[in-house]
């Protein structure tokens, strides 16, 4: 193990103070150090104070997509351990990444730092009705796996052990830098016009999934996303996040799920999956009397549709599939 060879890039606006210095001080005493620690900051943001006396600063364009959508020529190890700046690792945590992909012959490695499986019953049941996420039982294969109606069911039983998976969390995952540049995400720039950041890291997993890499989910790692973040933090945010997600998970449907199934029925399943999730969205805004919400959903995927019939949509380069 001590001959591999690694990197961290991690993507900021450095802004998460303690947290950041956390992150940077757990890599630093690693039992497996890295190589280099690449930081990619968005342009016109201040470095941040917080250091650990070995990171080196790249200023890149400013987006959840284009701070990681890059080229890493900085980088020039064979693995690279890709980090947002709110993740804190274990003394062993980045040597249990290299064990599981090892062990199992994978090409990507992501930590369950989202424990889905400890949802309560009543959380289980509603996320369940609306199509956004589905708990599986007995299911000794996989981790994750994408639904038809562009969101994901997860393992309610994982164990602390590796298992297959076709999407990830995204805030800290490991793989060759080689692999990571065959799924071309560059080409999903549209990622970040939308209203607010989403839906990156299940692009970015789920085509490495369509082009054949093989993606596991490391559960019971200790390796932990303590949220630099406040997603909802007030009503104007709530309105952009509903929005973005009307928004991004009609195209995730078109471009991810409908346009590369051949199968006829599959297609119409696909057809009834999507429509059974916005009808349910539509009629929950209306029972708890949310006309605004229910008009901001209506525009988002509105805004999407508009997006799909358009030269740019049309010019995106076609997937590469297995």
């Amino acid at each position: 193990m001590s001959e591999i060879n690694y990197s961290v890039a991690i993507r900021t606006l450095g802004k998460a103070g303690k947290k950041y210095q956390m992150l940077l001080d757990s890599l630093v005493s690693q039992s497996l150090p890295p190589q280099q620690i690449v930081v990619y900051i968005a342009e016109e943001y201040e470095l941040p104070k917080e250091t650990c006396g070995k990171e080196k600063y790249v200023y890149v364009k400013k987006g959840m997509h284009a701070q990681r959508a890059l080229s890493y020529d900085e980088i020039d190890t064979e693995y690279i351990l890709f980090c947002d700046d709110d993740v804190w690792f274990p003394r062993n945590g980045v040597e249990q990444l290299f064990n599981s992909l090892i062990s199992n012959n994978a090409d990507v490695v992501s930590p369950d730092v989202f424990p889905n499986h400890e949802r309560p019953l009543k959380g289980e049941l509603m996320m369940t009705l609306s199509g956004r996420m589905r708990a599986r039982r007995n299911d000794n294969r996989y981790g994750y796996k994408v639904m038809a109606t562009g969101g994901y069911s997860y393992n309610k039983h994982p164990g602390n052990r590796a298992l297959l998976s076709e999407t990830n969390a995204g805030p800290c995952f490991l793989c060759r830098k080689s692999d990571f540049k065959k799924i071309r995400f560059e080409d999903e720039s549209w990622l970040d016009d939308n209203t607010y950041a989403i839906g990156d890291d299940q692009v970015m997993f789920y085509k490495m999934y369509l082009t054949g890499l093989k993606q596991i989910t490391l559960y019971g790692s200790g390796i932990k996303h303590l949220d630099a973040g406040n997603n909802l933090g007030n009503k104007e945010k709530e309105k952009k996040l509903i929005e973005a997600d009307c928004f991004f998970r009609t195209i995730f449907w078109d471009r991810f799920i409908q346009r590369p199934e051949k199968n006829f029925f599959k297609r119409i399943y696909n057809i009834i999956s999507i429509k059974y999730f916005f009808v349910f969205s539509y009629i929950v805004s209306i029972l708890k009397k949310e006309p605004e919400f229910y008009r901001i959903k209506k525009r988002g995927r509105n805004r999407a549709l508009q997006f799909i019939k358009s030269h740019r949509y049309r010019s995106l380069s076609n997937l590469v599939c297995k």
